[in-house]
């Protein structure tokens, strides 16, 4: 397999998405057993753990290993003990004590599998969870939400269907998060509505600071003319400028809708707030609970992909998972409870994952080892390495909730010892993406027709829903 670097990525993502612009109107074909398909959830939220969330120090504890100066690498499987869970045979590891609480209303797959992509950089895997599709492509690949909103549409007419909170793309590796944060080929109104401060989305859904409302609507109707007007090419094909103009109109719905107080947090009483004000994840969680009640379609709240940071724990591994615990436990707990409590729980899916595992020593799965990029000694002689550092694929937990999913369930099996790995119901992503569209009603056989040739929900049509994780 050739080994794609940065470069080569955002090169080809930057073709595919020139050729969406020049794309015109994707028909939808709709499989025969659609029809067949009652959906389970009529919302889903993503929980995205961006930067690789390590199985073994989360939701799939092994044997733990304390930190002892001098101590061989090959001990370290967990660096955090064993907790139980309201479900007797499931355990997570010490620090996720809130979520813990609320796993007998969940479904836990151990047994998720990254894809072979070569060099593992974590924006190509990213791009392949999100859009079920390995870059490059020939034509710029949709999110997996703007292929809900644009099959369901909006649950609110007010309310963008696909919302996005919490990345920003000014540092790091934006280009390469921008290749799919996109509706691509389906059209610019399908895109993601992006929020990237949770705690100032209400300035999203209002006229610039300073700008008075008659202002702010001449230059939204002179902005329209120009896309109108604008040669062939420009802003893309006549349909991408229609769907340009129809995501404006949108917008602008919003703003004069009651339900734009759905982005104002000031208006959550202190004490529901306080409940999940971890920071800005936290405050994203809140953020989405709120959206749900006003009618959204699909979420997604991160914790932020910036490389070196958050879950992209390449050194210090102990130490900052266990502050990303405190960032996510409470926040995502509360969200189910709430939800849970205002009886939203079983029309909305929770899904929490990530682009793929990590480990202290195997880059990529054990038979199919990468260029290792992280170097790790035999012996830790200093705390920086305790922990789990290098990209591991062969495993991975997915944690779901509400939208038909069974209760109290576990699906999957890993190895106790190093290496880790899936040995029971393997879980690849067009399975995962044909569960999620399975309880929303989508078949994973719908195929948009897109320069004569039809681009399938999951990856040439072959997803297969879990049906064991299904209530």
């Amino acid at each position: 397999m050739k080994q794609f670097s940065r470069r080569d990525f955002v090169k080809t993502a930057s073709a595919a998405t020139l050729g969406a612009l020049a794309a015109g109107y994707a028909r939808p074909i709709f499989a025969a057993e659609a029809e067949k398909i009652t959906p389970t959830a009529d919302c889903v939220i993503v929980l995205w753990m961006g930067g690789g969330m390590a199985h073994t120090e989360t939701f799939d504890p092994k044997r733990y290993a304390p930190y002892e100066k001098g101590m061989s690498t090959q001990k370290m499987l967990s660096t955090f003990p064993q907790i139980d869970t309201k479900v007797d045979h499931i355990k997570f590891s010490q620090g996720l004590e809130n979520l813990a609480s609320v796993m007998d209303r969940g479904t836990l797959i151990r047994s998720y599998t990254a894809g072979d992509l070569g060099f593992i950089l974590h924006s190509r895997h990213q791009y392949q969870w999100h859009t079920g599709y390995a870059p490059p492509q020939t034509v710029a690949a949709p999110h997996i939400g703007s292929v809900i909103a644009r099959t369901l549409g909006p649950k609110n007419p007010a309310m963008p269907a696909f919302i996005d909170i919490g990345q920003r793309f000014d540092l790091g590796e934006g280009e390469e998060l921008k290749a799919f944060h996109t509706a691509g080929f389906l059209g610019s109104e399908n895109g993601p509505f992006l929020i990237a401060n949770p705690d100032e989305a209400v300035k999203s859904v209002r006229p610039p600071e300073g700008m008075s409302p008659s202002r702010f609507e001449s230059r939204d109707k002179f902005y329209k003319k120009l896309v109108e007007k604008s040669p062939i090419g420009q802003f893309g094909s006549d349909f991408q400028k229609q769907s340009l103009i129809r995501s404006m109109d949108n917008a602008h719905r919003l703003l004069s809708s009651s339900a734009a107080k759905a982005f104002d947090l000031t208006l959550e009483p202190k004490a529901s707030y306080d409940k999940y004000n971890t920071g800005r994840f936290g405050q994203g969680c809140l953020l989405a609970r709120r959206l749900v009640e006003e009618g959204a379609r699909f979420i997604e709240v991160t914790t932020e992909y910036i490389p070196f940071q958050y879950w992209d724990t390449h050194e210090n591994g102990h130490t900052r998972m266990a502050d990303l615990k405190k960032m996510i436990d409470a926040p995502i707990a509360q969200l189910v409870r709430d939800l849970d409590e205002r009886g939203l729980l079983n029309r909305t899916l929770i899904v929490l994952a990530s682009e793929f595992s990590r480990d202290a020593l195997i880059e990529g799965k054990p038979d199919k080892q990468v260029k290792g990029q992280v170097a790790q000694p035999d012996k830790i002689e200093d705390m920086k390495f305790y922990g789990m550092h290098r990209h591991f694929t062969d495993a991975g937990s997915v944690l779901m909730f509400g939208g038909g999913m069974k209760r109290g369930h576990l699906h999957g099996l890993t190895a106790d010892e190093r290496p880790c790995k899936t040995i029971k119901d393997r879980v690849v992503i067009e399975d995962l993406h044909a569960s999620i569209y399975r309880a929303m009603g989508i078949s994973p056989k719908l195929s948009y027709e897109i320069e004569k040739r039809p681009f399938y929900t999951t990856r040439d049509g072959l997803g297969k829903p879990v049906m064991d994780l299904f209530a």
